[in-house]
């Protein structure tokens, strides 16, 4: 192993030590397997393709058994082994609104909660995420944009995009190409035309990873509808919600556009990909699941679309939707006072869903079918008005920004 570079910035007793923390809140029968004998008989090459199909969190503890594990996991071979290996199941990330946030991150398949720290985030920023990146940008001037690996906490800042400084609503999309090492970043932003409620400026400023450069792709005046905090891409295709301002009579409050980011038109008109939602939503969340569109909205009563009654599921085919679940009854009710509003996000075949008031955590699994609850996370919502929100991602070790 003697020549290859390490991969991760932090040592691997520190990351360690880090997924252990909470290890043993979900799981009071964790016995400890001993290695000697796979140790003395399996070569390198075939110790580094079976350890690379341990979850993120037992390849750190593998590299603390010791010498020889800790030099094939922080090997670059090993890094290639692991990018040949099925995705792992996304991990979810929350954190709450308190002054002292304390963060956690779900893992699907051991079903513990870790405690996890990330750079460069605060709870109100904009996020969105793409086969082991995350991509930040702040609140208030939505100048300051980063790109991070949340494993290996490997980080890039961006330059600022252009446009508008202060934008009334934005959103923040990102995408990573999984053959070379590219990745897309995407925002869109919305302002109110001056002294003209109706209208509403809409652009898309597009940053490309390998030349390193924004362009403002597109530019438009929409009447009747805004741009908002929703946005995503699924198989080049840029899809963001808009929101009806309560003129002209729309029956839905939220629509969908859709711009194909491979064209990249500027002459190309976005109310002409209108994609109406299924039915009147309260609020709408966007993901990438296997490069496909799924939605989940909160279900609007029919006389008053602000009030939720449910929680759907739906996945776009072409222009239509299909309705692919609707959360249960006693699963709705699981969440206690649930708002209007709320978080959701997911990829591969898991969908995440959490309340903003409380820690409980839903997860759907697209490919079974089934709603279950994650293991209790370990933080206390300590008084009334504390939110929790947060976000999925992939966990992987070889993609850096």
């Amino acid at each position: 192993m003697a020549g290859e570079s390490s991969w991760i910035n932090h040592s691997l007793d520190e990351m360690a030590r880090e997924f252990v923390a909470f290890s043993e809140l979900n799981d009071e029968d964790n016995t400890e397997a001993t290695a000697v004998s796979v140790d003395l008989i399996l070569p390198d090459d075939l110790l580094e393709r079976i350890l690379a199909y341990l979850p993120i969190a037992s390849i750190f503890r593998a590299g603390c058994v010791c010498k020889r594990w800790h030099e094939i996991v922080s090997s670059n071979r090993f890094l290639w082994n692991f990018s040949h290996v099925l995705s792992q199941k996304p991990w979810y990330f929350m954190f709450t609104s308190s002054d002292e946030p304390i963060n956690y991150a779900y893992d699907p398949i051991l079903r513990k909660w870790y405690g996890f720290e990330l750079p460069h985030i605060r709870p109100d920023w904009f996020v969105a995420s793409s086969c082991g990146l995350v991509g930040f940008m702040d609140n208030d001037s939505r100048s300051e944009l980063y790109v991070c690996n949340p494993i290996t906490k490997n980080c890039k800042k961006l330059e600022e995009p252009p446009g508008l400084k202060f934008s009334d609503y934005s959103t923040l999309a990102i995408s990573v190409n999984r053959i070379s090492p590219g990745y897309t970043v995407t925002v869109v932003k919305s302002k109110q035309v001056p002294g003209n409620f109706f209208q509403w400026d809409i652009s898309i400023h597009i940053y490309d990873s390998e030349t390193m450069i924004w362009t403002t792709s597109l530019t438009e005046v929409f009447a009747g509808w805004r741009g908002g905090d929703e946005s995503v891409i699924c198989d080049g295709v840029l899809y963001f919600l808009i929101y009806s301002t309560g003129s002209g009579g729309t029956e839905n409050r939220h629509g969908l556009i859709a711009y194909n980011l491979s064209s990249r038109s500027s002459h190309s008109l976005l109310n002409r990909s209108f994609i109406p939602v299924p039915c009147p939503l309260t609020c709408g969340r966007l993901m990438n699941l296997k490069g496909k569109l799924v939605m989940v909205g909160g279900i609007g009563k029919q006389d008053r679309a602000d009030i939720i009654k449910g929680i759907g599921i739906w996945l776009l085919n072409g222009r239509e939707w299909q309705e692919i679940a609707r959360m249960p009854h006693k699963f709705f009710q699981g969440f206690g006072e649930f708002d209007d509003v709320f978080a959701s996000s997911g990829t591969d075949d898991l969908i995440y869903i959490q309340s903003y008031g409380a820690p409980a955590l839903l997860v759907f699994d697209m490919n079974q079918r089934q709603w279950r609850w994650s293991q209790k996370c370990p933080v206390i919502k300590r008084f009334p008005l504390q939110l929790f929100t947060g976000f999925c991602f992939e966990p992987r070790l070889e993609i850096a920004p």
